[in-house]
């Protein structure tokens, strides 16, 4: 059984690519050297510091979180030269790939890590004694890969997707349906029906799909210059 969406990911990579086990297993350890090379010199996308310390520091009532595929290690691979910029996200808001809240097989494009940091967030507001918690309609989702807008809306969330141009390139004629989560390669019944414990505040979320055209996903080349008046964000002035 597989254990973590990790490994859940690489078995749809096998299959797809019809490894033989010990050419899978050679091209993992290739890939984790590649990791261990290129990770500690990554970038964030244009835009994205200022899309983060807009949101960070605007209305008090926006809330933030992560949500990322990635296991522990290679996070911290990503992440630890980049500190200030996800000093944003408060630790007990950080959810990834290898959280044993998420149940095996519930990775991406399953809604559950989604609605695992919607429940953090609001597990925050009932500390602080408010009984208006976040709604997952209310959530407006950041994602570059076709899994996570999936996953986005199946969690019934709001999705931007700023993907990556090669990506864009592969997907086109095709962007209506990943913008409605309708490219998957999971078969429907096993990711629908979020985990129990995952939040749904006020809706039923039946982990379901989106529709063509339905609105509640955008397509944006660049996260530089983000219309924030147009997802209903108030930046505070400076």
């Amino acid at each position: 059984m597989l254990t973590n969406p990790r490994l859940q990911a690489g078995r749809l990579l096998a299959e797809w690519a019809q490894f033989t086990p010990s050419q899978f297993t050679d091209f993992t350890e290739k890939v984790k050297i590649s990791q261990a090379k290129h990770f500690p010199a990554c970038a964030p996308l244009p835009g994205v510091p200022t899309l983060l310390r807009n949101l960070a520091s605007s209305n008090p009532t926006i809330k933030i979180a992560l949500a990322s595929s990635s296991h522990r290690l290679n996070y911290q691979l990503k992440t630890k030269h980049l500190s200030e910029l996800f000093s944003v996200f408060p630790d007990e808001n950080v959810v990834l790939g290898d959280d044993p809240r998420i149940k095996a097989g519930r990775g991406k494009p399953a809604p559950d890590i989604y609605l695992l940091a919607l429940k953090t967030i609001n597990d925050v507001i009932r500390r602080e004694g408010k009984e208006d918690v976040i709604k997952p309609e209310e959530c407006l989702v950041f994602e570059d890969a076709v899994p996570g807008v999936e996953a986005g809306r199946r969690a019934g969330m709001q999705v931007i997707w700023c993907p990556h141009p090669g990506l864009l390139e592969e997907y086109k004629g095709r962007e209506k349906e990943v913008l409605a989560g309708l490219t998957g390669t999971y078969k429907e019944e096993a990711i629908q029906n979020p985990a129990p414990m995952m939040e749904t505040p006020g809706q039923n979320v039946t982990g379901l799909p989106g529709k063509i055209d339905d609105g509640y996903a955008t397509l944006v080349p660049s996260l530089e210059d983000f219309p924030y008046h147009q997802f209903g964000i108030q930046l505070q002035e400076s």
